[in-house]
């Protein structure tokens, strides 16, 4: 892991893997400035892959950074990220409905945003459970920003090795075998 991450343009185009201390895995491509792609490899919501999602990025100081958002189920994210520590912290409050019901949301969510507000309004949102969590970051390259080949499939078994062990893309950051 490098420790070159100071200001906000040094975190765009930032493709990062995590682990929560209660072992769920993610993935995270800091897309550009309000923009990320992700997908979750382990935890109650894992198979879950979105794309182009609308965030609040900012550098509370050097080397930290914040990323917030609400998806389309209701969900509420706070993340902070200390890349040069290997460290980040996230909240994730999960409506009652994707407690309830998480396989609606394991899915390709930009083909099924309909779904996700339906089921919002369907079901309960509260009360919220919250997931407040540290992770430790198991990967950090810089992809270049509005990379479409780093999340650009669904997740499966191997992949985040694949990716870990420099199989998954070539030399500019491209996927191998598309």
């Amino acid at each position: 892991m490098t420790n070159n991450f100071n200001k906000l343009n040094d975190f765009l185009g930032t493709h990062l893997i995590y682990t929560y201390d209660n072992g769920w895995e993610y993935e995270m491509y800091v897309k550009n400035e309000n923009t990320i792609d992700y997908r979750i490899h382990g935890g109650m919501v894992a198979g879950r892959w979105v794309r182009d999602q609308e965030v609040n990025i900012v550098r509370l100081t050097d080397g930290v950074f914040k990323i917030t958002w609400t998806e389309p189920t209701g969900t509420d994210v706070a993340l902070d990220f200390l890349p040069n520590e290997g460290i980040m912290h996230g909240t994730i409050f999960f409506p009652k409905w994707v407690e309830e019901h998480p396989e609606i949301t394991v899915t390709y969510q930009n083909d099924h945003i309909e779904l996700m507000k339906e089921s919002r309004e369907k079901y309960d949102t509260y009360p919220k459970l919250v997931v407040p969590e540290f992770a430790k970051i198991s990967y950090v390259a810089n992809a270049g920003q509005n990379n479409e080949d780093v999340v650009s499939e669904k997740p499966y078994d191997g992949i985040l090795e694949e990716i870990r062990n420099g199989s998954y893309f070539n030399e500019n950051y491209k996927r191998n075998n598309k």
